[in-house]
């Protein structure tokens, strides 16, 4: 995918506002689909592709979180899709949810067009650059009871499949790129979402303590997720 060819839809039940949007990705050659409704967002995400959704909070039929939720439980690409949300509410809680539910960015109402559709490149712009770093440094690489299936975005441990989400994925596969070594907070941000916030802390140790859960599921004896308090953390493998 180029980033011309990108397809972004957006999902907003405000006319205004989604005309705003749909004309500033169009002048910068994207392809861009409007849905009103969450519930049409995520029909047309299972039988479509697309490469990144802008999703109002406050939408008549379903919240944006509960959109985000249930997108994010969609097998396959369409549950891996970014998400930008659209929102008129700015209180930390709501960018902590946002964020906690697999956001990849939170843009308040409101906003530059411009600033709008720079976000939007930059988010396709590290979505690529990801995905090609996972592929090139990780294919049919085994590290010690860790497997990485780059192509379904899955990671084994001990022949077991986790079930992860696309944040715990981005985080566990960045800890494998380098066995051992301290990760700060900021930089496994910095593999899976876009500018980093105030929250980024604690979004990181969410995921951190949910990937712990399903590694004893697993079967993990010990915990090989080390805590470096003040640095980060470590995988040992």
């Amino acid at each position: 995918m180029t980033e011309a060819a990108a397809h972004v839809l957006v999902v907003e039940d405000e006319t205004a506002i989604a005309e705003t949007v749909l004309y500033a990705l169009r002048s910068e050659g994207y392809a861009a689909t409007h849905c009103l409704l969450g519930g049409q967002a995520l029909q047309h995400l299972q039988a479509h592709r697309v490469d990144l959704v802008m999703l109002d909070v406050g939408l008549p039929d379903l919240g944006g979180f509960e959109v985000c939720r249930r997108l994010r439980a969609l097998p396959g690409p369409a549950g891996q899709v970014p998400v930008i949300f659209l929102t008129a509410r700015s209180e930390e809680i709501d960018r902590v949810l946002g964020l906690e539910l697999g956001a990849d960015d939170y843009v308040t109402k409101p906003f530059s067009p411009r600033e709008l559709v720079a976000r939007v490149r930059a988010r396709l712009r590290r979505s690529a650059s990801v995905a090609t770093t996972v592929v090139a440094d990780e294919k049919g690489q085994q590290h010690g009871a860790f497997r990485i299936d780059p192509e379904s975005h899955r990671i084994h441990y001990a022949g077991r499949v986790l079930d992860l989400t696309r944040y715990e994925y981005a985080l566990l596969a960045a800890l494998l790129q380098r066995p051992g070594a301290i990760l700060s907070r900021n930089q496994l941000m910095d593999r899976g979402w876009d500018a980093t916030s105030d929250s980024a802390d604690r979004t990181v140790d969410t995921h951190i303590k949910t990937l712990r859960a399903k590694l004893r599921a697993a079967g993990a004896q010990d915990d090989p997720i080390r805590t470096h308090r003040g640095l980060g953390y470590a995988l040992e493998v």
